[in-house]
């Protein structure tokens, strides 16, 4: 009988020491920020999608334009002054985006948007067209068939029914890379890596914990970013990269922040928001107007006109509320229970914020939106 009190006792001292020993939440360094050079790059393009059914911008020129610069390259030329109806054809604008590292040869998807009147892409068809970089350089070419998520449907009598957007869609894989983009990488005798926010306090510890790993490697240069020595070519610096993305760091606790959106009444208070004492009044006033006009008629066998007569009631309600002392607190959850007790909707809400902020009782930046 004195074997149990003295298991369940065991039990019940390892599960506490397992909750003592267990390590800080830790995240890895590569969902913290990237090494610099590591970016997409966006590209455009302008091109002419067919096999519209009718849907086409017939009285657009610059689409009328495109269709002839497309057939001239197939060696047929309009004769002067003729424009064709182009009502299953019309002018888009493409865009993609290049990944990192991409290489001739592999293939991107495409999306694709009408810039005139027209009034759906389905069933159209893009022809080859260039994507070019910001310095004006062609890095890919696309063509295909669009999937388009929209419908739009006329009827005779005017009546229109739309569903989503059938003014664009997207080509998946319709690009193909021609070009690729030089990263420096394999040339530059460091890496840099670039925090996603800028914060002192993580840029030390992901660099102690580099050198940690590999000691004397990193050093900081700000406060959103870190130095790595690196050497060798690119199969060596590739599991350097990976070694230090995976490495565990403990993110510091976020500054203290109240976000407001001003326009929807949306409050959001990360867990660094503290409050200190302060009282809080908060009434409600509410004004009535109520019309109620009469008809007047004259007497009999005058010459008197029926008028109206305006018969006005303005009330005002102020609803009495208490003072509500507000107690320092150390955590979201008194935080959050003390803002319920007050019973306040969200309106008033980011006006007490802004006032507790206002007394210095709010120790949180309040960034309104």
């Amino acid at each position: 009988m004195t074997q149990r009190p003295t298991l369940i006792t065991l039990i019940a001292l390892f599960l506490a020491s397992l909750v003592v020993a267990a390590p800080a939440h830790a995240e890895r360094i590569k969902d913290m920020g990237q090494f610099q050079g590591l970016r997409a790059n966006q590209l455009t393009g302008y091109g002419i999608v067919v096999g519209l059914a009718g849907t086409g911008d017939d009285s657009l020129d610059y689409s009328t334009l495109g269709m002839k610069g497309a057939v001239s390259r197939f060696g047929l030329t309009l004769p002067a002054g003729v424009n064709p109806a182009l009502k299953n054809a019309a002018a888009v604008m493409i865009t993609a985006e290049l990944p990192p590292f991409a290489k001739p040869g592999q293939r991107l998807d495409v999306t694709v948007s009408a810039i005139g009147k027209a009034k759906s892409l389905r069933g159209g068809t893009l022809v080859l067209a260039p994507l070019y970089g910001a310095d004006g350089q062609i890095y890919a070419m696309v063509q295909g068939n669009l999937v388009i998520g929209g419908l739009g449907v006329d009827a005779a009598d005017g009546s229109k029914l739309t569903v989503n957007v059938p003014s664009s869609g997207r080509i998946a894989g319709g690009a193909t890379v021609e070009r690729a983009v030089d990263t420096g990488f394999a040339t530059s005798d460091q890496l840099t890596f670039n925090l996603h926010q800028f914060d002192a306090t993580n840029a030390k510890r992901v660099a102690d914990a580099i050198n940690q790993a590999l000691p004397g490697s990193a050093t900081m240069i700000d406060g959103a970013s870190i130095a790595i020595r690196a050497g060798g070519g690119g199969d060596e610096r590739m599991r350097l990269m990976s070694r230090i993305e995976n490495l565990a760091v403990v993110r510091s606790e976020p500054p203290a922040r109240v976000i407001v959106n001003a326009r929807t009444g949306t409050v959001v208070i990360n867990g660094a928001v503290r409050v200190g004492t302060a009282a809080v009044s908060q009434g409600k006033l509410t004004v009535s107007i109520k019309e109620s006009p009469m008809v007047v008629q004259p007497a009999p066998f005058s010459r008197g006109e029926t008028a109206v007569e305006q018969s006005s009631d303005i009330g005002v309600d102020q609803e009495y509320r208490p003072m509500m002392m507000v107690k320092p607190t150390a955590s979201l959850s008194e935080l959050v229970d003390a803002i319920n007790r007050m019973g306040v909707p969200p309106g008033d809400l980011v006006a007490i914020l802004e006032a507790l902020s206002q007394a210095g009782a709010l120790t949180a930046e309040l960034v309104i939106i």
